[in-house]
């Protein structure tokens, strides 16, 4: 799984040709999550997902394009993790 960010002990990753909706994956200790602003599938500590929120946010545009590239089986550019 192409890890795209990594902040906070979180890593942040998405899979090339993965299902629709568009998504990344998160993985905190035991943790694991799916979604984007909100959490399809699985789960994170409170405050965890609140950062993983605010890094999306910051990073929408950035998470679009990995997703098309994804989509096209191209590389995926890493992104800036949250400070």
């Amino acid at each position: 799984m192409p890890e795209i960010s990594r902040f906070y002990g979180m890593v942040v990753a998405m899979l090339f040709n993965d299902h629709e909706p568009p998504h990344f994956h998160v993985r905190y200790g035991s943790y694991m999550a799916l979604g984007t602003l909100e959490v399809l599938r699985g789960d994170l500590p409170r405050r965890a997902l609140a950062l993983v929120r605010e890094w999306a946010r910051l990073h929408a545009d950035e998470l679009q394009e990995d997703w098309r590239r994804a989509r096209a089986s191209q590389p995926l550019n890493a992104i800036d993790p949250l400070q």
